[in-house]
Parts: structure tokens; sequence; C-alpha cells
């Protein structure tokens, strides 16, 4: 039995404060960047791969999905999770350093961003979502560290020896849901969306890599929520499914729905 007493907060100078969750975002975007410029490279002097990702492409859109994780997961947490708080406080929705991300709305601001960016330069929309798809599990990871270190998203009481009391749900030992997501939606997630992004290549088959990242992600949020307590004011929805559960069964059916699609344009074309 662990007893959590991490402290969220990394430095404090009294008038300002970094948190670990902040880090966590700053270093999984930098980190992922980083990572895809890595794929970038490798896919540059391969010819089976259609409209090779330039670099100067790739470091303009960062800009377009750093707001789109940042609006989307605020905007997301707002509406999925907690609208009814907020239609009455609404000015807490701008106080980001209180909290309150959500996966799915920061997936569905990347969705957005890549959109409107791919429009804008003309270029195919999946060929920055399947490289941005190959890096996200970095950033994905460092979140649910973070989410450990605060104390939030804690799992389910159990009398499992690795079991951890956290301070702010009782004196009862629980899952440590964060971590059990930290290891499958981050290092399983990544090692097997880029095995089959680059060692089965189906990164050069454009839309594939996003519509697998989806759907492994998915099924993976969803293993995860069965040790996960769910969100106090909300439950579970329609008494069985939670809300990370019921909007991964939504991308499950988008990541299906993303391969039928493209298997019908390979074989029109």
């Amino acid at each position: 039995m662990i007893i959590h007493n991490f402290d969220p907060v990394l430095i404090d100078l009294g008038f300002f404060q970094i948190k670990w969750y902040s880090i966590a975002y700053i270093m999984g975007i930098i980190l992922g960047w980083s990572y895809a410029l890595k794929i970038i490279k490798k896919t540059q002097n391969n010819t089976k791969y259609f409209e090779p990702i330039k670099r100067s492409d790739f470091d303009d859109l960062l800009f377009y999905l750093v707001l789109g994780i940042i609006l989307g997961g605020r905007l997301g947490y707002v509406i999925f999770y907690n609208l009814e708080y907020y239609i009455h406080n609404s000015f807490q929705i701008f106080k980001l350093w209180q909290g309150g991300m959500s996966f799915h709305g920061g997936l569905i601001g990347v969705i957005i961003a890549t959109l409107i960016f791919s429009k804008k330069t003309e270029s195919n929309f999946f060929k920055f979502a399947d490289i941005i798809s190959c890096a996200a599990p970095i950033g994905i990871f460092l979140g649910r560290i973070a989410n450990f270190i605060n104390g939030e998203l804690y799992g389910k009481i159990t009398a499992l020896s690795w079991g951890v009391i956290f301070p702010n749900a009782g004196n009862l030992p629980r899952h440590p849901s964060q971590l059990y997501e930290a290891a499958l939606e981050g290092i399983f997630l990544f090692l097997i969306i880029n095995y089959l992004a680059l060692k089965k290549k189906f990164l050069y088959r454009a839309g594939y890599i996003s519509a697998f990242f989806l759907i492994l992600y998915s099924i993976l949020r969803i293993f995860s929520e069965i040790f996960r307590e769910p969100d106090i004011h909300l439950g579970l929805l329609f008494n069985y499914f939670s809300m990370g559960t019921l909007l991964s069964l939504i991308t499950i059916i988008f990541g299906l729905f993303i391969i039928l699609f493209i298997k019908k344009n390979e074989r029109n074309n």
C-alpha cells in the first residue's frame, strides 16, 4: 500500500507557481514535435509516401496544434464533464491553471486545427494527422503521469498490494488508474502505432494510422475506465458507461468509418 504525498506544484514563488501539469503539457508538445520531425525525416526520401511532409510545413502547423490542444481540451472538459457548473460560473472557464482538460476535447481541437491548416495550405489532412498520431502517445503518457502527481482521476477501491491512498479520496487504497493509463495509452499505444507506421509501412497509406490511433486508444481507454472512479458529479451514464467510455465508443466508430472511407477510395482508384 502506498500513500500519495506528491506536491502538484513544482516551483512556488508565492506570486507565481509552476505545476507539474503545466510542465507535462509543455514537454509533451516539445517531445512530440521533436519525434514527429524524426518521422518526417524518415519519409523524406521514400517515394512511396505521396506528398512527403516538409519540416517547415509541420513547424507552421505546430502553432495551430497548440491552440487546438488548449482550446479543445478546455472546452471539451467544460462541455463533456461539467457544463452545468460552467453555465453558472462562466468566468471559471478561463482559469486554466486550476485544471480541467479533456482528452477527447483536445482530440477534436487538434482535428479542427489540422483541417484548417490543411485547407489553408491545400495539403492532404491525413498526411499530417498520421504523423501526429505517431507522436501523440508521448503527450498522453506525460499527461497521465501529471494526473497521478496531482492525485486526480484516481481509481476505484482495491485490496491489491500496489493500491494507493489518495488524500482527496478517503483512507482506502485505490487503483492508480492514472499509471495504468500512462502505461497503456502512452507506452503501449506508442509502441503499437509506431510499429504499424514504420515497420509495417502503414504510414505510407495515408489515413490508416489515424484510424488505428482512434480505435486502439479508445479500446485501451475503455479498458482503463474499468479501474477508474467515475466523476462524482456525473456517475455512470445510462447506469453503465462513464463519460470517458461513451466518448471512446464514439471515436471507435469514427476510426472504423475512416478505414471504410479509405478502402472505398482505394477501390475506386
